[in-house]
């Protein structure tokens, strides 16, 4: 189930933990991806809080908005790149995707092997592709006042397990979001505290969202390919004889 496109603006845009999230998530796929110079940038779900610092350099910024969630016009004072789109049909050609975040996509989608096949159909050779979920160890997955509280949440290793499966390698892991989920003043006077803290913790066990990089994998059947010769078709009626006409 997919949360309300307005519901995730005014926490991401209207909220001071939304703020110091969208901080902490932007801050961390940038120690990854710090730049995107003449490269297409897609993301897809809510990922428009993280996207910001790629207009400037990139050829091109989209994002994609599932129906079922709906859309809002973004960037705020620019041309817009928002679209509205089927979650598992994207109006994008095959292979010229540089750089896909998918953040509040996966985690609340129904056809998730379907998403991840059109994750993966997009994305050009040499590709990279961020996926951000709630960590199910987290505090965040467990409240349900933050965007992170719904849907289905991962472990690292799930999340790695699950886009093996449809082709991608995981090159690198982060976690993000080690502040506490909460809107009080003192939590939120600690926040910066936490997330400084949590960066050099050696798992992912206290931060409430786990991000991880992956690139596409093209590559041929294993094993040895058996060619066998193809069985004669049968044609309707074939070895029926001739009728036989009796005398009248």
């Amino acid at each position: 189930m997919h949360l309300d496109v307005q519901d995730l603006r005014n926490f991401y845009y209207r909220s001071a933990l939304g703020r110091a999230a969208q901080f902490s998530l932007r801050s961390r796929m940038l120690e990854l991806w710090p730049e995107a110079k003449g490269q297409t940038v897609v993301g897809f779900g809510f990922a428009a809080p993280l996207l910001r610092p790629y207009l400037a350099d990139a050829r091109r910024v989209m994002t994609l908005m599932p129906g079922p969630q709906g859309v809002m016009p973004w960037p705020a004072g620019m041309a817009n790149t928002s679209v509205l789109t089927e979650e598992t049909l994207w109006p994008i050609e095959t292979g010229h995707v540089d750089k896909l975040v998918l953040m509040h996509g996966l985690e609340t989608s129904d056809r998730q092997g379907d998403l991840l096949e059109e994750c993966w159909r997009v994305l050009g050779p040499g590709g990279r592709a961020l996926f951000i979920v709630p960590n199910r160890a987290g505090l965040w997955a467990r409240r349900d006042i933050t965007p992170f509280g719904y849907g289905r949440p991962y472990s690292p290793g799930q999340l790695e397990t699950q886009l093996r499966k449809h082709q991608f390698l995981p090159e690198r892991q982060l976690g993000a979001l080690y502040q506490m989920p909460s809107p009080k003043r003192v939590w939120m006077r600690s926040g910066k505290l936490f997330e400084k803290v949590g960066r050099h913790v050696p798992t992912m066990m206290a931060g409430g969202a786990v991000m991880v990089e992956v690139t596409k994998l093209v590559y041929p059947p294993k094993g040895k390919v058996e060619r066998r010769a193809a069985r004669r078709s049968i044609r309707v009626l074939e070895g029926v004889g001739s009728p036989i006409v009796k005398p009248v």
